[in-house]
């Protein structure tokens, strides 16, 4: 059964949240420093996906900030005037199961994981995402948005650099 929601649909919303754009209400929580671990009884933690040294790799300057995206588990770092990064963990909904238009999709692979890279070459507009599979019924979207709404390769570079650091973390 498809979810409705597209994987456009889904950087969207990540892409505005990557902006530093919590929902009303919520209180921001710093990610944890320490090894990835479950949250109880929830799964994968987005928040403790990246490490310090991976923040460092990938130009992330900022602790993360955990929120809620359509019911799933996200993490958000906004490292200010340059981009975004938004983790979020569908429980839900493994990459059969998202609708992705093919025009803006490509299927890859991220460490040995099905994977696509999404992001419209046409818009240019400095977005980026790598869905990662995560068992049959279950994702990991990383969301990438540049400040200035400009250079998609380089959002997709870091996209994919972001994956990278993430996927040896997940079940």
């Amino acid at each position: 059964m498809k979810s409705g929601l597209s994987a456009l649909g889904v950087l969207v919303v990540l892409t505005v949240s990557a902006c530093g754009q919590g929902a009303a209400g919520q209180t921001p929580v710093p990610a944890a420093d320490g090894a990835p671990a479950p949250a109880p009884d929830r799964g994968v933690d987005p928040c403790t996906l990246l490490d310090p040294k991976d923040r460092s790799t990938a130009g992330i300057t900022v602790l993360g900030v955990a929120k809620e995206i359509n019911g799933a588990r996200a993490c958000d770092w906004t490292v200010p005037a340059t981009f975004g990064v938004t983790i979020t963990v569908d429980e839900k909904n493994g990459l059969a199961d998202l609708e992705v238009e093919r025009k803006t999709a490509t299927k890859t692979k991220v460490g040995g994981r099905e994977a696509l890279k999404v992001a419209d070459k046409r818009a240019a507009d400095g977005t980026c995402a790598v869905l990662l599979g995560m068992g049959e019924k279950a994702s990991v979207q990383i969301d990438v948005s540049n400040t200035n709404f400009a250079d998609t390769p380089l959002a997709c570079e870091r996209a994919v650099t972001v994956a990278g650091l993430a996927e040896p973390k997940l079940p």
